[in-house]
């Protein structure tokens, strides 16, 4: 017996749980329409997206379904989505379909039928709305790679005139790097991935509706950010050694509108620096150089990232090579954080390269 399609599945699905509640959003150039049965979903969506949302326009928009149902069996076999390097655990599962993906995640049950025009998250979606959130913007990054851009594992923010993008290996702090940085002044871009296409004038940075989340170190080290934590939190974390709080894995989302003030978000701009973090814990000083990025191909690799299994190729398109990125790139300042790991120091150092370039 054949697998079903997608556009088989979400009608069935859709005619069992009619999704009644609409929400308009815009994210950078894209419009989208949200569509659920439930409208405390659409309402915790719609305050979430807020400060990323601009005017609408004519253009049709992408269609997102979020049905809050019980776990789902789709009766399909799913196969295990092998988990990245150094990760142990499964999370994800999956089955292609003849017009696209289905994916479903282990621990929550939350499944994702997508394909076409069909977008369609189902599940526990109240308990699980980081996952609805992380659905959408991945429509919005299979729009711009199916368009040509390259995605980039990188955060991004921008000053008066130019952008500055942040690379590194998991772990080495570049969401903490950026904020260190708003607290300069500067202008929140993205958090964690870039879209990177090739402007008129050099490489543009493009990022998604992903509010920062941090661990407790981060926000006891910068002023601006204490407030995301209770007063209790801020205690029971200061108390802690610096070791343990370094491999903490206790997660808060950043209020950007709240810590830093409203209109610090800007979803597009000019990539005009890309700084690499190559630095250790305990290792000296902190250092800033200027490279050239085609002799560094293990930190070119840090910045590129694999789109994963929410991104359906189209048909003939090619995995990015490294020239690919050089070519895409070419123009913008390239900058290697070295030495000892140092937020505050380095976050001096780039905002004064932002000044001076």
């Amino acid at each position: 017996m054949s697998a079903p399609s997608v556009q088989q599945m979400a009608q069935e699905l859709l005619s069992q749980t009619p999704a009644e509640v609409s929400l308009s959003l815009r994210l950078d150039n894209l419009s989208f329409e949200i569509k659920t049965n439930r409208p405390e979903l659409a309402q915790e969506l719609e305050g979430y997206f807020r400060p990323f949302m601009q005017a609408p326009d004519g253009e049709p928009p992408i269609t997102v379904y979020a049905l809050e149902t019980p776990a789902w069996d789709c009766g399909l076999p799913l196969e295990p989505k092998e988990p990245e390097p150094g990760k142990a655990k499964i999370k994800e599962e999956y089955a292609d379909l003849p017009d696209g993906r289905l994916v479903r995640k282990r621990l929550t049950g939350m499944v994702f039928i997508f394909g076409g025009d069909t977008n369609l998250a189902l599940g526990p979606c109240l308990e699980n709305p980081n996952q609805v959130i992380n659905f959408i913007n991945n429509r919005q990054i299979q729009r711009s790679l199916e368009q040509g851009a390259l995605l980039a594992h990188a955060a991004g923010v921008c000053g008066s005139s130019l952008g500055l993008a942040m690379a590194g290996r998991a772990g080495q702090g570049k969401s903490t790097l950026a904020l260190q940085l708003m607290s300069r002044g500067v202008t929140f871009v993205s958090n964690d991935r870039l879209m990177v296409t090739r402007g008129q004038d050099g490489p543009i940075m493009t990022g998604v509706a992903k509010l920062p989340r941090i661990n407790p170190g981060t926000a006891l080290n910068n002023p601006d950010l204490k407030k995301v934590m209770s007063p209790a939190d801020q205690e029971r974390f200061a108390a802690l050694p610096e070791d343990r709080l370094w491999a903490l894995e206790h997660k808060y989302d950043v209020d950007i509108d709240a810590c830093f003030g409203a209109g610090r978000i800007k979803m597009g701009f000019g990539l005009d620096m890309l700084a690499l973090l190559d630095w250790e814990r305990d290792a000296g000083p902190c250092r800033l150089a200027q490279v050239e990025l085609a002799n560094h191909p293990d930190l070119l690799a840090s910045f590129m990232k694999e789109p994963g299994l929410f991104y359906l190729p189209p048909e003939g398109q090619t995995a990015p090579s490294q020239a690919d990125y050089l070519k895409v790139l070419a123009g913008a300042k390239v900058l290697v954080l070295s030495g000892g790991v140092d937020f505050e120091r380095a976050a001096d150092l780039l905002a004064e390269e932002l000044q001076r370039s």
